[in-house]
């Protein structure tokens, strides 16, 4: 949404910030399964807004997002059980599990997290459950020791077998992208996609709505990297991309009229797509744009690309 006096699409406070932390590299504990990083739209099954969620919680807690989705997929098939404990919050099944990752109640006061920043943990919140249970396998000694964190997770050498033959499944149908971020670009856009299908919101704070230049600010606060609050400033503030180079995942592109007059920013996905919050009346969402300086993006002009996390 264009805002002369601000030059940017909201002015925003500090928001509280999702635990997102760069990947870092883990051992099988004696498993022979592979676990790399893969691109969430294609690994089948598994709802997109899930697949960020064990993607972002993996990296912070160093534990493999195919386990992570393993377990979702063993427990509460990724969310898309119609079991009540599985996402009707309250409800628990009658071992009084309950939530996407089926917690019980003493274990959730223990490793529970508010990992969405909604001001509570809440283990049928499926960012709350996620990470807490990535939290919990590492505790219980992922990565280095996966599969007695998995028995731990639930005491039964079977669902150690089920999990790990979806994680196994779900590593062999993620054909890594090239150019995949990594580290603090990765989690930025890991936490921008997270917020998929949240309302837009002039000035927003988040959870619960965006601005496009909240959005971002607040996914790079995640990792730790500071950018300015409105777009004009974030555009500004750089570093920028040399004009022949194509922007990579993470990095953020801007739109305007001019470059003293930039209005809009969003989040590169992949080429030609990003991640924004567009404007009132819109959800945070995914959408192309151009990758030529100076080409029409609806009134507007492409205007360039910068790096935060460069």
């Amino acid at each position: 949404m264009k805002r002369a006096a601000l030059s940017s699409c909201g002015l925003m406070l500090l928001l509280p910030v999702l635990f997102i932390g760069a990947a870092v590299g883990v051992l099988g504990g004696g498993t022979s399964v592979s676990l790399g990083q893969g691109s969430p739209q294609q690994v089948a099954g598994i709802p997109p807004e899930y697949l960020q969620l064990f993607q972002a919680a993996g990296a912070r807690y160093g534990i493999p997002w195919e386990v992570l989705a393993g377990i979702g997929k063993v427990e509460c098939d990724d969310g898309q059980n119609p079991d009540p404990s599985c996402t009707k919050e309250g409800a628990v099944n009658s071992a009084g599990a309950g939530g996407p990752m089926q917690f019980l109640g003493s274990t959730w006061a223990i490793y529970g997290v508010d990992a969405n920043g909604d001001g509570r943990a809440d283990r049928w919140d499926p960012a709350d459950a996620i990470f807490a249970a990535a939290r919990y396998l590492r505790a219980s000694g992922a990565p280095r020791e996966l599969q007695r964190a998995i028995f731990a997770y639930n005491h039964s050498q079977s669902y150690v077998e089920a999990v790990l033959h979806w994680a196994s499944v779900y590593e062999s149908q993620s054909v890594p992208a090239a150019g995949h971020p990594s580290g603090a670009a990765g989690g930025a856009l890991a936490f921008a996609l997270s917020k998929l299908g949240v309302p837009y919101l002039w000035g927003g704070e988040g959870p619960g709505g965006y601005d496009c230049s909240g959005l971002v600010q607040a996914a790079y606060r995640a990792v730790g990297i500071a950018v300015p609050r409105t777009t004009q400033e974030q555009f500004d503030a750089g570093p920028h991309l040399p004009g022949g180079a194509q922007p990579e995942p993470g990095d953020l592109v801007f739109f305007g009229s001019s470059v003293s007059e930039v209005t809009h920013v969003g989040m590169v996905v992949r080429s030609g797509e990003m991640v924004d919050a567009p404007h009132t009346g819109t959800v945070v969402r995914t959408e192309p744009f151009p990758t030529t300086i100076g080409a029409r993006w609806g009134e507007d002009r492409y205007l360039g690309a910068t790096r935060p996390a460069a």
